[in-house]
């Protein structure tokens, strides 16, 4: 009896052993696909929208992340959905899958004041997305024609004071450049007759044509023009001067202190955007705005790259909306 429990009790000791491993093996089995996943992502080409026409300053910085996010996440693709004041691409995005797949790059306009000013369902989906990462900071030029007998801020506003509704401002119907000149004119308490247009491109050229007297566009549009002596620069919007433009004063020390902005860009993601995905793209977007190439083609359009953690990026929304809203509302333009 003693060897025949003795052998039942190696059988059942053989028997625990196997249902041991048997049971390890199924929870391996069961703990796989999420390393799996997350290990194979991504597993198809990433798309990066932009809001706006191809060409522009928001798509060239879009396309220079781009290439730079390849090497990390393979295909990275730019895709171009223009419309309703960058409204299209916004909520094409906005309702896409959260899968990792699709995101917005957007600059003030699209990001800050269009999610701010929709209401419904359809705007609570624009406010959800998931903030990325901040990409660009681009300072606003006051330009004038050379016809303008102004050659400082202080000078403009007398002159507009003076002649109240005769300076013609320009820029794109819908856009930042729109809502800093209502900024200033706002600020500045002088009356200056509003023209819009389709874009920065047909601003500039009536401006150097001498159509309009006066422009806010950032430096990637108008540096080029400056340096060739086309049109007269009096001050930045960004609290500091511009490297680009050191000699320029800035609208605070010109007199008027509540005339800051600047044209910046980020990627956001659709609502539900996974906290792992968040975090290796935004690593992925420092990475390559810390690299000298990138550095050096972003300030060739009079840029400079910003970065940080998704944090900062939502901290700059919740303070930039507020501002805009008051002009929006102020002037009575319309963001869409």
């Amino acid at each position: 009896m003693t060897l025949a429990n003795g052998a039942m009790d190696k059988r059942q000791i053989n028997m625990i052993r196997k249902l041991f491993a048997a049971l390890l093996a199924l929870g391996a089995a069961t703990a796989l696909p999420a390393p799996a996943t997350a290990q194979s992502y991504p597993s198809r080409p990433i798309k990066l929208i932009v809001p706006f026409p191809a060409g522009g300053p928001i798509d060239v910085m879009a396309r220079l992340l781009s290439q730079k996010l390849s090497s990390s996440f393979g295909t990275v693709i730019v895709e171009n959905r223009p419309g309703g004041g960058s409204t299209v691409g916004l909520k094409a995005v906005a309702t896409a899958e959260p899968d990792g797949y699709t995101f917005l790059f957007g600059g003030t306009m699209t990001l800050s004041v269009i999610p701010a000013m929709t209401r419904g369902p359809e705007g609570d989906a624009i406010r959800g997305m998931a903030p990325i990462a901040l990409v660009s900071s681009t300072p606003f030029v006051l330009i004038v024609a050379p016809r303008v007998p102004a050659k400082t801020v202080a000078e403009l506003i007398a002159y507009a004071k003076a002649n109240p509704g005769k300076i013609n401002f320009g820029a794109p119907a819908g856009a930042t450049p729109l809502l800093v000149g209502e900024l200033f004119k706002m600020k500045a308490g002088v009356d200056i007759t509003t023209i819009p247009y389709r874009g920065a491109a047909t601003t500039m050229n009536d401006l150097l044509s001498g159509q309009i007297d006066m422009a806010l566009e950032p430096t990637s549009v108008t540096l080029a023009h400056v340096n060739e002596g086309k049109i007269r620069p009096l001050a930045v919007t960004s609290r500091a001067r511009s490297p680009e433009l050191p000699a320029l004063p800035t609208m605070i020390e010109s007199g008027l202190p509540g005339v800051v902005a600047v044209s910046w860009t980020g990627v956001s993601g659709p609502p539900g955007t996974p906290a792992a995905i968040v975090a290796r793209l935004n690593q992925a977007i420092n990475e390559a705005l810390a690299s000298a190439d990138m550095k050096e083609a972003l300030r060739k359009l009079g840029s400079e790259p910003l970065g940080g953690p998704p944090r900062d990026f939502a901290a700059l929304l919740a303070e930039e909306s507020p501002k805009w809203i008051e002009v929006v509302k102020s002037s009575g333009i319309k963001v869409d």
